[in-house]
């Protein structure tokens, strides 16, 4: 049988971005009575998969999914390093087409998320209905995104600069006109991220981007948030949470964090078992250890030190 990349007449070493597999009613910026978004996924095993013998289809999750029920406002994926968790988050990211909080404009874009895409052709989105909003951010793409303000406020500062000097014999009122626009566009990213990026704390920085960016009847695939996150601001992020679902907002969550699978009526699904299965949050392997070394921790120490 033919490999996808043939079918679809792309380069021999890159699928093409997936086209959209989805049973989705049209897309709306309105979600149905604040119901989530996306129902479902379904790995559909195309023959051209089996014969890719390779990661990531060869992740025992990922080869046994059928379909993974996601129709809850938050979903939690959690599981072990190497568990599969994060790679079918990304490869939904990228058959939804959602933007990325990276460098990259869509999560399809992503070099780095190479084999993903490949993924990303063999599922099925079903949907209630489709918004405009949202996005996919991994922790370690915030560095990226940081990065990426800086030079643009440069850009910003620079193109400034050099206005100055070409008006400088021009009216005021010339100069106004010319610079207004570059000048409103960096006063905008100033407000929202502040006038120097690295002034705030990792974390710091890491909240206000969710505080700028979250916004009501948004779909968002975020992959381990919890990383930049003290637990005091990682219940910053809960209350967020909770005011966008009112919204009708849908949250995708790969996580470790005991705090953010605590999210009332998520849906936890652990990929430390193949098939997938859905589990209570006190029934997750990440809440018994947390609970059970808080309890205890000069026990676990001690054997840790044998």
């Amino acid at each position: 049988s033919l490999e996808p990349c043939k079918l679809l007449t792309a380069a021999p070493d890159m699928p093409r971005a997936p086209r959209r597999r989805t049973t989705a009613t049209p897309m709306s910026d309105v979600s149905h009575d604040g119901a989530p978004q996306l129902r479902s996924v379904t790995h559909t095993h195309p023959d051209w998969s089996r014969t890719r013998a390779q990661f990531p289809f060869t992740v025992p999750t990922i080869a046994a999914l059928g379909t993974l029920d996601l129709d809850a406002p938050v979903i939690c994926f959690v599981g072990e390093n190497g568990s599969g968790k994060s790679t079918l988050l990304e490869a939904i990211a990228i058959a939804a087409s959602l933007p990325s909080a990276g460098a990259a404009g869509r999560a399809q874009d992503d070099p780095t998320l190479t084999e993903q895409l490949w993924l990303s052709r063999a599922l099925t989105l079903s949907w209630r209905s489709r918004s405009n909003r949202g996005f996919f951010l991994r922790a370690e793409d915030f560095f990226g995104f940081q990065n990426l303000l800086k030079r643009e406020r440069a850009e910003f500062v620079e193109t400034l600069a050099r206005m100055e000097e070409e008006y400088a014999d021009r009216s005021a009122h010339a100069k106004a006109l010319a610079m207004g626009p570059v000048r409103a566009s960096l006063q905008d990213m100033e407000n929202r991220y502040g006038a120097d990026p690295d002034a705030r704390s990792h974390g710091e920085a890491f909240l206000n981007f969710f505080q700028q960016r979250l916004v009501p009847r948004g779909l968002y695939l975020m992959d381990e948030p919890e990383a930049a996150l003290s637990p005091q601001r990682q219940l910053a992020l809960l209350a967020m949470m909770f005011d966008l679902v009112a919204e009708g907002a849908q949250f995708i969550i790969a996580t470790h964090s005991p705090l953010l699978l605590a999210f009332p009526g998520a849906r936890i699904h652990s990929f430390d078992e193949t098939p997938i299965t859905e589990v209570a949050w006190d029934q997750t392997e990440h809440v018994r250890l947390t609970r059970d070394f808080l309890a205890d921790p000069e026990r676990y120490l001690r054997n840790l030190r044998g």
